[in-house]
C-alpha cells in the first residue's frame, strides 16, 4: 500500500477548482454538439481573486479563449464568431502588446464586429458589480487580467 503525499492534495484541489468553469463550458459545448442549437448559457459573475490575472483568465476567459489563450476554449464552438487568439495580439501590432486597447476592450467591450453580437461580456461593469463600494478593485482586475494576457504573447 502506498502512502499518499498530503502536500499534493491542496494543489490538486486548487487546480480542480480553477478548472471548474472550463469543465462547465466543455460540458455545455459537448451537449450542444448533439444536434441542439448552439447557445451560451449566461450566469452571474463569480468572485475571483482580483490580484491574480492568471486565475481571472481561467475563470472568466478560458471557457471561450482557451487555457492557452489561442481561442480554442470548450465554449468556442457555440459562439457566432470565433474567439480571438490572444497569443497573437503583439504580433499583429508590430511586436508591441496593445495594452491600452486590451484594457479598453475589457472595460467597454469591443468596438469592432469581431465579437458579432457581443458574445464576449463587457467585463468593466461586471467587475464593478463584484465590489460596488470600491471601484479601484475593478480597475485592478482589468490591469491584472490585461497583464496576464500580455504574458501569453507568442515569442
Amino acid at each position: 500500500m502506498h502512502k499518499k503525499d498530503s502536500s499534493l492534495v491542496p494543489d490538486r484541489a486548487r487546480i480542480g477548482f480553477l478548472l471548474l468553469p472550463v469543465f462547465a463550458a466543455a460540458l455545455l459545448a459537448a451537449t450542444m454538439s448533439w444536434g441542439q442549437e448552439k447557445t451560451i448559457k449566461k450566469a452571474p459573475i463569480q468572485q475571483s481573486n482580483s490580484a491574480s490575472g492568471k486565475q481571472m483568465f481561467g475563470d472568466y476567459c478560458a471557457p471561450c479563449h482557451g487555457v492557452s489563450g489561442k481561442g480554442d476554449g470548450p465554449a468556442a464552438p457555440a459562439l457566432k464568431t470565433a474567439p480571438a487568439d490572444l497569443t497573437q495580439l503583439a504580433k499583429k501590432n508590430n511586436g508591441k502588446f496593445p495594452m491600452d486597447h486590451v484594457m479598453t476592450v475589457l472595460r467597454q467591450g469591443s468596438p469592432s464586429a469581431s465579437h458579432g453580437n457581443s458574445d464576449m461580456p463587457i467585463w468593466g461593469p461586471l467587475f464593478k458589480s463584484l465590489n460596488p463600494s470600491d471601484p479601484i478593485i475593478a480597475d485592478q482586475r482589468v490591469r491584472n487580467l490585461a497583464g496576464y494576457i500580455e504574458s501569453l504573447q507568442a515569442k
